[in-house]
């Protein structure tokens, strides 16, 4: 009797295994088709997906950030990409010193300002690659730009006052800021309320390489350059040149959906 059972639970788990193999075969069948109506379409001049949205993550050469962007197909080899962006720019001096007080953070000498663009354009989006292979990648070229706002969160160091923190700017203390002793860094959130606001603009360009140029997830990386340039001067360290352009190179983690 438990080897009839045993048997007939081998057999039920096999008929499992048989059908999931099926329905995974079936799944990858229809995408092939699908893929092969998508690729002649195009090829008629056909714009398969017209939409698309993402987001990301990009590392630039002075520090990190975020995007989102929306495309809108203009042709199987145009589109327009709108796109909004916030990163926090560093200044190639910073250096984390450890405090001396218990009761406060470790803080950068003579950091004076967060330096956050934020940055609002528009891209023109050419396809170079050949977006016809099922099996490649899809590479386009990017450039544009658009407005920048560089925001200015001024480094609030803080003293010891009686037991107590005592937050000031390099502009309310300059000397005892710049003197390393009995001091620590700001708490997080500290300095919104004093935010300065500096207009500007920028241009941007790029290549993106789009894994799965057919799947309606999208899965890419870009790298590329920026330039920014300032109505005033911005200040980051003291003691140091202030500068209204900034020139960089950026990678990109892109990820969202088309339709």
């Amino acid at each position: 009797m438990k080897k009839i059972i045993f048997s007939f639970v081998i057999i039920a788990i096999s008929l499992s295994v048989c059908a999931q193999k099926s329905k995974k075969e079936e799944r990858r069948e229809k995408r092939k088709e699908r893929i092969t109506i998508m690729v002649k379409q195009e090829e008629e001049g056909v714009i398969v997906n017209k939409k698309h949205f993402l987001g990301g993550i990009k590392l630039t050469s002075d520090g990190y950030g975020g995007f989102i962007e929306k495309g809108i197909a203009q042709s199987i080899k145009r589109s327009l990409l709108f796109q909004l962006e916030i990163t926090e720019r560093k200044h190639p001096k910073e250096e984390k010193q450890f405090n001396n007080l218990p009761i406060a953070d470790s803080y950068i000498y003579g950091k004076t300002n967060f330096f956050y663009p934020v940055k609002l354009g528009v891209q023109e989006q050419f396809l170079l690659g050949n977006k016809g292979n099922k099996n490649g990648v899809s590479v386009t070229g990017n450039v544009g730009g658009g407005i920048a706002l560089g925001l200015l969160r001024p480094y609030l160091l803080s003293f010891d006052s009686l037991g107590s923190l005592v937050y000031k700017s390099y502009d309310d203390n300059n000397n005892r800021f710049l003197s390393g002793s009995n001091i620590g860094g700001p708490s997080f959130g500290t300095g919104f309320n004093k935010l300065k606001v500096i207009p500007g603009a920028y241009l941007k360009t790029g290549l993106r390489f789009d894994y799965g140029a057919y799947n309606e997830m999208v899965s890419a990386i870009e790298v590329g350059i920026t330039a920014e340039f300032y109505s005033k001067k911005i200040q980051q360290m003291a003691l140091n040149k202030e500068n209204n352009f900034f020139f960089g190179a950026y990678f990109s983690i892109l990820f969202g959906r088309r339709k």
